[in-house]
């Protein structure tokens, strides 16, 4: 089921933990020419995957990047985001083509033309053909996700307190912000499991610290918080500041753990600390090293993180900064005009994020050394793989939430991503939801997005329409940047409407993490297309604001403003649930077919598929405090199987399954 075709030298990135010896017959379905791989595609063809992308879940007629890159602007035309995922099912067999995955397991920059310059070819392509491509069959979709997921490993497993509604911004800056926020919540009556803390809770920005004026007697203030029932999840940046008595420096720079420029030295950038050096993830022992610095928050009783600036993201570097002065002067004694004042204006600009950056450093990596751009898609990945080996060391009965920005498949394993830093765009709701399961088809199990969006100002319509999709995805957490508006679920007065969608996330839970545990132990998805479930029925191929959640429901969110409802296709008979306004259920039997279904903005509808069943407890404060006493089953089945654990420890297994009865 699975084929391995070797070109040249690849890099080992171990993104494939399953042996499978290379094929010495000829290339599957592509023809291999001058460093690309080129597909002919039918009209009816249709191609998903590549994870973290924009645009559609069918990914026909764009052209994309696997190269994991620090861009807020998540706009149509932009060809690669935070993550690298170079995994994809081409699906012809409508029309009697061929239906197969292919994963292209390449840590540099890699293009995917997917009919973009010619509609009827899949052209991929790489700078220096060494990697391994994978030929993944199957009969169906769903079995050749599978056959993927098998050969790359058992993706990550959140702890159940991970699953409910948490709050972030950048920043929370002080002790007393994080109690309003906490106050704030429990005076709406709106659950909430944890509070993040962004780069303001360090001193000056230095990883593994804490400003004890903002924050003074962490571990207390900790141990108070989880008293409380919420958790407070902290942010650990890539970048380590060049300071002086700073033990984190002190050490990586004695030992040899940071990246190095051409020289031999320190490679130096500027990221939020200001001059900063990068640890050498690649580097075994300096990836062992940085991962146990975590021990610093966990002793203080943090059970969770979220890892950003990873892919990695530079401001500038010293070499750049000089070379940008230097041209800055040939602009001072002339006129600008329209072509020299952009040039102008770009010098600066252009600091950010360089390639000529990324080639000017080194990683030791199994004992060789390579040039940063030529595996400069495993870094993130490394840094997240840095921190879940220390947890197992360290805590190896604990499941600990983790979830990075920057990822490549491998990083599966070891934790959740989420989409970065979106926008407060009704168009974004929509990418969400085309990402989700994209991501779950190379792995990534636990993720979402920042609700209500992070850059812009969000309004109160969009957030409760973005939670009415969010309360579906694993990870939920509503994040703003700073200077933008509050967005809060509190924020905007009425709190009722909110608190019941909210409510809606906690009496589902007992479903969600049944599905999502029960897919994950099987390497199988969370979040599907329709055509994945439904891939005799045609219709069910074109619609790409649906999806399949779970065994048992469909949802189809309302995603643009002032809509009273939209329209649905329903593959098959199902049950409509809605959750009312006044936090009553209801259900109603809907025949296959074109419906146009009202929902309002307060309101939340989704559909379970004929003959199965939904549970649904009563509401609850916290994930802890749920009782799977109280669950209620809905839809036209007389049955569900329900997956239920402790949550917190780490040899989950299929036998924890139980029967439930109407």
């Amino acid at each position: 089921m699975v084929k391995k075709f070797t070109f040249n030298n690849p890099i080992p990135t171990k993104a494939v933990v399953a042996d499978i010896k290379a094929s010495n017959d000829k290339l599957l379905y592509f023809e291999y020419k001058d460093n690309s791989f080129v597909y002919t595609m039918s009209d009816s063809a249709c191609v998903y995957g590549l994870g973290e992308a924009v645009r559609g879940i069918n990914k026909r007629g764009w052209i994309y990047e696997g190269y994991c890159s620090d861009d807020p602007n998540h706009s149509e035309d932009k060809r690669s985001l935070y993550g690298a995922h170079n995994f994809l099912i081409v699906d012809d067999k409508s029309s009697g083509g061929d239906r197969f995955g292919v994963f292209f397991d390449y840590p540099a920059r890699i293009t995917f033309d997917i009919g973009y310059t010619d509609s009827s070819k899949l052209v991929v392509s790489v700078d220096k053909a060494d990697l391994d491509v994978y030929i993944i069959e199957g009969e169906t979709l769903r079995e050749i996700v599978k056959n993927f997921r098998a050969i790359i490993g058992m993706s990550y497993i959140a702890p159940k307190w991970a699953f409910g509604f948490m709050q972030s911004r950048w920043s929370y800056f002080t002790k007393d912000d994080v109690v309003r926020i906490a106050d704030s919540y429990k005076e709406a009556d709106i659950p909430l499991d944890a509070i993040f803390l962004d780069i303001d809770y360090m001193e000056r920005y230095k990883d593994f610290t804490i400003n004890d004026e903002r924050f003074p007697d962490f571990a207390k203030f900790v141990s108070y918080m989880k008293a409380r029932g919420i958790r407070l999840v902290p942010i650990i940046d890539a970048a380590v500041k060049v300071e002086d008595g700073y033990d984190v420096y002190e050490e990586g720079k004695k030992n040899n753990y940071f990246c190095k420029d051409e020289n031999g030295d320190d490679y130096i950038v500027g990221v939020w600390p200001g001059k900063t050096v990068f640890p050498d993830f690649m580097n075994e022992e300096a990836n062992k090293w940085f991962g146990d610095k975590y021990k610093f928050l966990t002793d203080m009783g943090i059970e969770g993180f979220w890892n950003d600036m990873n892919e990695p993201a530079i401001f500038y570097s010293e070499k750049g900064v000089a070379r940008a002065f230097e041209e800055i002067e040939k602009y001072k004694n002339i006129p600008l005009d329209a072509n020299t004042f952009f040039d102008c204006r770009d010098v600066f600009s252009r600091l950010s994020n360089s390639q000529e950056d990324y080639n000017s450093f080194y990683h030791n990596y199994d004992g060789k050394i390579y040039k940063h751009n030529d595996i400069h898609n495993l870094y993130g990945y490394f840094m997240t793989k840095s921190a879940s080996d220390a947890f197992r060391r360290n805590n190896p009965e604990k499941r600990t939430l983790l979830f990075s920005r920057a990822s490549y498949i491998g990083a599966h394993r070891y934790g959740g991503i989420w989409t970065g830093d979106n926008h407060s765009w009704w168009s974004h709701i929509l990418l969400c939801l085309k990402q989700m399961p994209s991501l779950n088809m190379c792995g990534f199990m636990y993720s979402g997005c920042d609700i209500g969006g992070f850059n812009g100002n969000c309004t109160k319509d969009l957030l409760l329409r973005w939670l009415s999709l969010s309360i579906f995805t694993p990870l939920m957490r509503n994040h703003s940047a700073c200077g933008t508006k509050d967005q809060e679920c509190f924020a905007f007065g009425d709190t009722e409407s909110f608190k019941n969608i909210v409510d809606l996330r906690y009496r589902l839970l007992p479903y969600i993490y049944s599905e999502y545990m029960k897919a994950t132990l099987s390497n199988d998805m969370y979040i599907r297309p329709l055509s994945f479930d439904f891939e005799d029925d045609e219709m069910a191929k074109t619609v790409e604001d649906q999806l399949m959640v779970g065994d048992s429901i469909m949802i189809a969110p309302v995603y643009t403003q002032n809509a009273k409802g939209r329209y649905v296709y329903l593959p098959e008979n199902m049950t409509a649930i809605k959750l009312n306004n006044d936090g009553t259920i209801t259900e109603s039997e809907i025949k296959k077919g074109h419906h146009y279904i009202e929902v309002a903005l307060d309101e939340v509808m989704f559909f379970v598929r004929e003959g199965r069943c939904v549970p649904l407890c009563n509401r609850a404060d916290n994930v802890d405090s749920i009782d799977e006493n109280t669950i209620k089953l809905y839809g036209s089945g007389d049955s569900y199987e329900l997956y239920t654990d402790d949550g917190y420890t780490t040899t989950p297994t299929l036998s924890n399954i139980r029967t439930l009865t109407k």
